[in-house]
């Protein structure tokens, strides 16, 4: 998931939870919640990515 998807959802998820035009929607508020908390999530660069501008910056 890129940085851009993942701020759309939280975006999403806060609409849900916070504006009181918006009807509950618990289905979509618990599909979002999986989204976003999945540890695989990656924000940025890549893990490998990181390690390699890290050893660079040496």
């Amino acid at each position: 998931m890129s940085d851009l998807e993942y701020a759309r959802k939280l975006d999403e998820l806060d609409r849900l939870l916070n504006d009181p035009d918006i009807p509950m929607q618990p289905d979509r508020i618990w599909s979002l919640l999986a989204d976003v908390s999945r540890p695989e999530v990656t924000l940025g660069r890549s893990s490998s990515d990181s390690m390699m501008w890290h050893t660079s910056q040496r």
